[in-house]
């Protein structure tokens, strides 16, 4: 079983990159589960339609309120079937104020855990969809505990989509010793000038010790089905970008350079960037 996590800065296209390769992966008959781990529990809502599934953690809580406890949950509760079959999940949070949201997800992975729900279900691919710019105490717990196997970085040629790579990149660092999850690649999710774009990330990528995967161009289509809660691959199949998120799938499969990353200092990283700033 593949467990992939896609981490990155807020609002880059996590979500976009994870639900239209939890598809593609699908189309090739093998058996995916999505989890998202954000409160917003948006993750999955272009394999759904648009609805958005109840969170594990608010079943959790509804069962707690009438005196009962996670032994009573099943995974009919918390696992929803999305576009292509694929298995959708939400961890969710704590109420708002209250608790950690990533002690959550960790709660939440740990649920399905104890249900047997990657062995019943005969997983072949695992997506975690991540929240969060760092990874913090809270939400380095899917690569602390072992479940992000390998983590692709999600980024746009902007500074601070580089920015938040590097730092998660410097927890993934800091956990090696304790956990089995490594840097597998970055991605890049073009917002404008692709090959500035790919120059950037590729030097960026090299730094990290790690590689560029694949670089996906910038689509309205992609927003114009997200609207119907839908996925590229789903609602445009034979369009020019389904094409690049199955040649990703692709690339993901047959991809096994795992590395510890090297994170940069933040003034190497000003001047990688400066530099292709010059010759854009």
């Amino acid at each position: 079983m593949r467990q992939i996590a896609i981490y990155g800065k807020g609002g880059i296209g996590k979500s976009t990159v994870a639900s239209n390769l939890s598809v593609a992966f699908a189309e090739k008959g093998l058996t995916v589960m999505q989890i998202g781990c954000d409160p917003k529990r948006d993750s999955t809502r272009n394999l759904t339609g648009g609805y958005m599934i109840p969170t594990v953690l608010e079943t959790y809580r509804e069962l707690l309120q009438v005196g009962k406890d996670k032994h009573d949950l099943t995974l009919e509760d918390i696992v929803f079937t999305g576009s292509r079959n694929v298995l959708c999940v939400e961890s969710g949070g704590p109420e708002p104020g209250v608790g950690c949201a990533g002690r959550g997800v960790l709660t939440a992975i740990e649920i399905l855990r104890d249900l047997k729900a990657f062995e019943k279900y005969n997983l072949d691919i695992v997506m975690y969809d991540v929240l969060g710019d760092v990874v913090c105490g809270g939400f380095a717990q899917p690569i602390r505990q072992g479940y992000a196997r390998e983590i692709y970085l999600v980024c746009s040629g902007e500074f601070m989509s580089l920015y938040a790579a590097n730092n998660i990149s410097k927890g993934i660092k800091r956990l090696a010793a304790q956990a089995p999850s490594r840097l597998a690649g970055v991605i890049l999710n073009s917002r404008g000038n692709k090959e500035f774009e790919r120059a950037v990330l590729a030097a960026f990528s090299e730094k990290l010790g790690s590689q560029l995967i694949h670089a996906i161009p910038r689509s309205p289509e992609i927003a114009d089905y997200e609207v119907e809660g839908k996925t590229i691959v789903e609602g445009a199949p034979h369009s020019e970008a389904a094409s690049h998120f199955r040649d990703l799938a692709e690339k993901i499969l047959s991809n096994s350079a795992f590395v510890v990353p090297a994170p940069v200092e933040l003034e190497d990283l000003q001047n990688l960037y400066r530099e292709h700033l010059g010759k854009r």
